[in-house]
């Protein structure tokens, strides 16, 4: 049986398994806009491997971090931009 780990993605707990990427756990979560163009379109992933950075979240406090390849970690804060 996989480990659960629990954040938080804009200020609500989620359990995700063990070896979840940030961005299945926002989908999980049901988000998806995960942030804006400049222009202020939303966007959300779209390779799903690290080279187009439209699923960019804030990560304990970091911006711009690949939601894509990055591990959901025990008590981590995800933020979108809302």
């Amino acid at each position: 049986m996989a480990e659960i780990v629990s954040l938080t993605i804009n200020g609500r707990p989620v359990r995700v398994p063990s070896g979840t990427v940030v961005a299945a756990a926002l989908a999980l979560a049901g988000e998806s806009r995960f942030r804006r163009s400049v222009a202020g379109h939303p966007r959300g992933p779209l390779c799903g491997m690290g080279v187009c950075f439209e699923c960019s979240v804030t990560i304990d406090g970091r911006p711009h971090c690949r939601s894509c390849q990055t591990l959901c970690a025990e008590g981590m804060e995800v933020r979108t931009d809302e």
